[in-house]
């Protein structure tokens, strides 16, 4: 298992890999998508693609974000000279990779900007 920055509760992050799917994925973009067995829960878990929305936007070998609330998906384009393309699925299956240690330092520096704190 991924050993978690501070700034990033592992609830949260957990919540989030545990919902969420790879759809598609070629180098430099990734399109993911809220498991259908979560939707139990879609409220708290909108709000915490809102806050992955927050942290990755702007952040170090991020180009876009884009939420789909409808199609209950984010597709998130990168650089893959920043962000090495087994990051995604490394992060969401919880293995211990460089890869995802590198999305995960990018992505607990959006959070440490405030990201995780709910609006009203």
């Amino acid at each position: 298992m991924i050993d978690h920055a501070p700034n990033m509760p592992d609830d949260f992050l957990s919540r989030l890999a545990a919902a969420l799917t790879i759809a598609h994925h070629i180098p430099g973009r990734v399109r993911l998508k809220l498991d259908g067995a979560a939707e139990r829960a879609l409220a708290s878990l909108a709000d915490d693609a809102r806050a992955l929305h927050r942290a990755l936007t702007g952040a170090e070998g991020i180009r876009s974000v884009a939420l789909n609330p409808l199609a209950r998906s984010c597709t998130i384009e990168y650089d893959p000279a920043v962000i090495p393309p087994s990051a995604w699925p490394d992060l969401l299956s919880g293995e211990a990779s460089a890869a995802a240690a590198t999305l995960l330092r990018i992505a607990t520096a959006g959070f440490a900007g405030g990201a995780l704190e709910r609006r009203p």
